[in-house]
């Protein structure tokens, strides 16, 4: 009996990834954060004993990378010839021809309607992209950023590698979107290091680094050297060494288009210059972020750029200022928080991190404390890339009376 279709899919989305059985069913219970998948069951799923429900669709497409579109549309006419009983027998050849898609995933002509599959369809051909499919890498690439600020660094490395490997297979037919999909793969390189990094895989996270660069020199687009020196600067092994990859990253970001990055890379200079000592250094390129940020619009400026909210800005500054123990630090902080409002927004639990951590570097204990309680339980319910980190700077910076927080943050922190 030949293998359905759908349950062929499913088997070569596991191949593609390079997982066994056993890893594919723990891949789709990490994204779903639940134990229910076995390895048995993905065997009935690949062998077309069985088909996901759309519940577990939605998880097999986190675990694959694939758009969860394209397998709820298989999955539908998977069903269909189930109730059918003909094991595609009959089918229209038009309703059953496959292609490849993106070097191994099946798809079904139903698909072809939609822009992946139009994509997939060029790249069987060899033929060029249309704009359409271009304009869904490169928008699917700005929304991996924003996904960032609501998401574990683990739950994101696997969708984040998966498109990078969908644009760099689209590359070679990418014609008139050749610059455009190269600036979209540099961004996307530079958010899997940083990913990378956040999980402790700082090897894999320069050479993600290394090529975001390569890529702004193939599109001749300086800012985004600037945003793998900007991610690369946090892992420097010297203030000294980030010092001068923000500086470059500052000459990066000069000029039209660029205020809201210039905004980032200046305040990131700031912070790592008041780690160093250098005061004045530190409070003029603070003025100078908080200046640029003056005439910025992060919702459209580079894709990458909009994790620079408000909020961000107010954490740049609490660094700032807590590392100094300047005056203005109270005064930040009841703003910080005045923003923050009720319910935590995006980049809150950056905010609440870096606020905490601030104040205990600046002296004002009881405080700190109090947020550090609100970071551990903000970070765990809204997990996002650099909790972690920051989870390790609150507990290094706790008083001994509170230990038990300070062991809370760093078992959070591994």
């Amino acid at each position: 009996m030949p293998v359905d279709p759908f349950a062929e899919l499913l088997r070569q989305l596991r191949r593609e990834a390079g997982r066994t059985m056993d890893e594919q069913a723990d891949a789709i219970n990490t994204a779903s954060g639940r134990a229910t998948v076995t390895r048995r069951e993905v065997s009935r799923y690949e062998n077309g004993e069985n088909v996901p429900t759309d519940h577990t669709l939605g998880n097999i497409a986190v675990a694959c990378g694939v758009p969860l579109e394209l397998l709820l549309r298989e999955a539908k006419a998977a069903r269909a010839r189930r109730r059918k009983r003909d094991d595609r027998e009959g089918e229209d050849p038009d309703d059953v021809k496959r292609r490849t898609l993106l070097g191994g995933a099946i798809i079904g002509a139903a698909a072809a309607a939609e822009p992946w599959g139009r994509l997939a369809y060029a790249l069987s051909k060899g033929a060029r992209i249309d704009p359409e499919s271009a304009s869904v890498l490169i928008d699917h690439a700005a929304g991996l950023h924003l996904d960032e600020l609501n998401e574990s660094a683990r739950s994101l490395q696997n969708r984040v590698e998966s498109h990078l490997d969908a644009i760099t297979a689209a590359l070679p037919r990418a014609g008139e979107h050749g610059r455009a999909l190269t600036i979209a793969a540099g961004e996307t390189a530079a958010l899997a290091g940083w990913v990378a990094w956040d999980l402790g895989e700082h090897d894999k996270a320069a050479a993600y680094y290394r090529v975001t660069s390569e890529c702004a020199k193939e599109a001749g687009h300086p800012p985004l050297r600037a945003l793998a020196l900007g991610y690369a600067s946090y892992g420097a092994a010297t203030p000294e060494k980030a010092l001068e990859m923000l500086s470059q990253a500052a000459q990066d970001v000069r000029g039209h288009g660029s205020a809201t990055a210039a905004a980032w890379v200046l305040g990131r200079y700031a912070e790592e210059a008041a780690q160093s000592g250098d005061d004045a250094g530190a409070l003029r390129a603070l003025e100078q972020a908080r200046f640029a940020y003056d005439f910025a619009n992060h919702t459209s400026e580079q894709a990458w750029v909009r994790f620079v909210t408000p909020y961000r800005m107010d954490s740049l500054a609490l660094s700032v200022y807590g590392e100094l123990k300047r005056q203005e630090l109270t005064v930040t902080a009841d703003s910080a928080v005045k923003r923050l409002g009720q319910e935590l927004p995006e980049s809150g639990v950056v905010v609440l991190g870096d606020l905490a951590s601030a104040l205990l570097r600046g002296g004002d204990v009881d405080r700190g404390v109090y947020v550090a309680r609100q970071f551990a339980a903000a970070a765990e319910s809204k997990p996002n890339t650099m909790g972690r980190h920051r989870a390790q700077s609150i507990a290094a910076w706790l008083p001994e009376t509170e230990r038990d927080l300070a062991g809370h943050l760093l078992a959070f922190a591994s």
